[in-house]
């Protein structure tokens, strides 16, 4: 499974050890939202790498758990879910909207080959500094740069490049991140503060 080869989900262990995170995933979506410490000390046995000020809002799901590294200030917003049954990784200062979605996990595209019970994984790496926006697909192999902004309710089936923004289904790069977005804070709305 790790390597992306063919494997069965309901062979060699691998239903034990979902049952065994999801326990610990349910324990962490029952938190009471003034349980920022409880979260902390639950989420750590959950995700192989956990950078420091990280926000995961539960709901959150994942298959395993210990395959997903995640950098230091990253936000991740409710109804999150990862399918990771291979490396999935999450880069510093990244920030996820609602519902996003990274499956690393595919099946066959033919019937009788999905029939076999046979499906693979992919890694997904989600570059430093990047947003995905509200209902983001990100689907199995696929890499986005750093810097880079995908917009709310796109699909990304192909690798995306740094410093760009991204939209739509499939997700294509609208246009690159300049020093001249900079002053802005939304579409040409200014800062009003100097400490952005």
């Amino acid at each position: 499974m790790l390597a992306g080869l063919p494997y069965r989900a309901s062979q060699d262990g691998l239903p034990q050890e979902q049952i065994e995170n999801k326990q610990k995933i349910y324990a962490y979506n029952q938190c009471l939202p003034n349980e920022a410490e409880k979260m902390r000390r639950l989420l750590l046995p959950i995700l192989g790498k956990c950078g420091e000020n990280v926000t995961i809002l539960p709901p959150f799901h994942c298959d395993y758990g210990k395959q997903i590294e995640v950098g230091d200030n990253v936000f991740i917003n409710y109804n999150c879910v990862i399918l990771d049954v291979c490396r999935v990784q999450i880069g510093a200062n990244t920030l996820f909207g609602p519902n996003v979605c990274l499956a690393a996990a595919g099946h066959p595209i033919h019937p009788l080959s999905r029939r076999s019970g046979y499906e693979y994984g992919s890694p997904i790496c989600i570059g430093r500094d990047v947003w995905l926006g509200a209902n983001v697909v990100v689907a199995p192999g696929v890499s986005i740069g750093d810097g880079s902004v995908i917009g709310a309710g796109s699909v990304v089936v192909k690798d995306i490049p740094s410093g760009v923004v991204a939209v739509g289904n499939p997700c294509r790069v609208l246009r690159p991140i300049t020093e001249e977005d900079r002053p802005f804070y939304f579409r040409k709305k200014r800062f009003d503060v100097s400490d952005y």
